[in-house]
């Protein structure tokens, strides 16, 4: 069975945000989304590195074994870049950006996932999400503090903790290999769609909108009639076994760029006529200067998109200031409850040439000992025979200090000298009146 891909790309700048600081590239045999963040001058950098990384890859020179490592190398080499761009423009210090991305390697799918952005996969009527947001709430409700329902309303929802970017080099993402089965549809998204459209509305749409075309646009008009709050952005492709395509039917095969990384990244919203496109317009035509009108620049809007990167930033750093305290705290009890259970422990030992009982273990790191000596017997050990010194001198472990003393008093009776015997006296022989020597009598008549 041979497999292909038939796929779309689409993304909108929204009706609220001025740039779209979203990309995502479409290929035969890859696909991207990623969100760029870090503000006006970042995100969209951000972004475009990590499309610029992934996109060599749309081709068939790796096989189903390598997949997941090209795709790992190809971050790594990503995050490299925007830490290099950080340094060398301060400005964009603080950026990173989130990636979803899936390489075809004949029937097998490689996975990689970083942040909220999301892989859907419908497969036989049931969409299923298969990726899980790197955030703040859903470690909550990982961790049973909230239920889904409260994530989808919480105010720190957007918080993300896991991104590509300059602030952390060693946030490992998500890693996954599936089997491509003709049939499915795959979507992947920025939260510009999932945190605006229910995840029913999305199931339905891709249901039954046959054309993947037709199927990406429409999910990108449903963001903005709800708002179209954020940039959005979505790649839907289908996955399609080519020994049964009818004529005309056949894969996709030129690539797909959109968003940032894309030429036409400036377009404006493609919102159609709705409530929320209305008001977008006459909010722009309310900030628009009628014709011959002096253009005059406003300085206070300038510093305060500058404040705002600059709490952005800070708070930025805060976060990792907090998130690195934690672990240190968590590392502190944990050192503390290894300590306190050391010292329910004793063992036999030596101590200055004598048996003695020691409370913790028998182990050191570095200046830190977990033992010290409780009680020293009279007991030398060079009374001990030698195979019991060299067993003292190993330590004898011990449940408890009773148990330790039993020891000592068992080690002191091996010491104990075996008893000398006393030696026998031999049988005094009495002299008889003959004198044995001779055979003479010593008697007188």
């Amino acid at each position: 069975m041979t497999i292909a891909l038939r796929y779309a790309a689409r993304s909108d700048v929204g009706l609220v945000r001025s740039n779209n600081q979203d990309s995502a590239y479409a290929g035969p045999h890859l696909l991207v989304v990623a969100d760029g963040m870090g503000g006006h001058a970042g995100g969209d950098v951000a972004s475009s590195v990590a499309i610029a990384a992934l996109a060599p890859l749309d081709g068939e020179s790796h096989g189903p074994d390598d997949a997941l490592d090209e795709l790992e190398r190809a971050l790594d080499g990503a995050r490299d870049e925007i830490i290099s761009l950080s340094q060398e423009h301060p400005e964009l210090a603080g950026m990173g950006t989130t990636v979803t991305a899936i390489l075809r390697s004949g029937n097998k799918l490689a996975m990689v996932h970083l942040g909220d952005s999301r892989g859907y996969l419908l497969r036989d009527g049931v969409l299923t999400q298969v990726t899980s947001d790197h955030t703040f709430v859903q470690h909550l409700v990982n961790t049973g503090k909230i239920t889904a329902e409260e994530a989808e309303h919480h105010p720190q929802r957007s918080v993300v903790m896991r991104v590509l970017g300059d602030f952390d080099s060693d946030i490992a993402p998500d890693l996954s290999v599936r089997e491509a089965r003709a049939g499915d549809r795959w979507l992947l998204c920025s939260d510009g769609l999932s945190g605006f459209v229910s995840g029913d509305t999305i199931a339905r749409t891709l249901h039954e909108i046959e054309d993947v075309d037709t199927c990406a646009e429409r999910l990108v008009q449903l963001a903005l009639r709800a708002g179209g709050g954020d940039n959005v952005t979505v790649v839907v492709a289908d996955v399609l076994e080519l020994d049964e395509l009818p004529d005309g039917a056949g894969p996709t095969t030129n690539a797909v760029v959109v968003g940032s990384a894309a030429t036409t990244r400036n377009t404006p919203t493609a919102a159609s006529d709705g409530p929320a496109a209305r008001a977008a317009e006459l909010s722009r035509q309310a900030n628009t200067p009628a014709a011959g009108v002096p253009v005059v620049e406003d300085e206070d809007t300038d510093d305060e998109h500058e404040a705002q990167e600059r709490r952005l930033r800070r708070r930025r750093r805060v976060r990792a200031w907090v998130l690195s305290l934690l672990a240190v705290i968590v590392l502190v009890v944990a050192g503390f409850g290894f300590y306190r259970w050391t010292q329910t422990q004793y063992y036999v030992g030596e101590s200055e040439g004598h048996v003695a009982i020691y409370q913790g273990i028998p182990q050191s790191i570095g200046p830190l000992t977990f033992s010290d000596v409780v009680e020293v017997s009279d007991l030398a050990l060079d009374d001990l025979p030698p195979y019991v010194q060299q067993r003292v001198e190993q330590t004898i472990h011990t449940g408890s200090i009773a148990q330790a003393r039993e020891r000592v008093l068992a080690l002191a009776e091996d010491a104990e000298p075996e008893p000398t015997p006393t030696p026998t006296p031999s049988p005094s022989i009495s002299r008889s009146a003959t004198d044995s020597t001779d055979g003479t009598s010593t008697g007188g008549a």
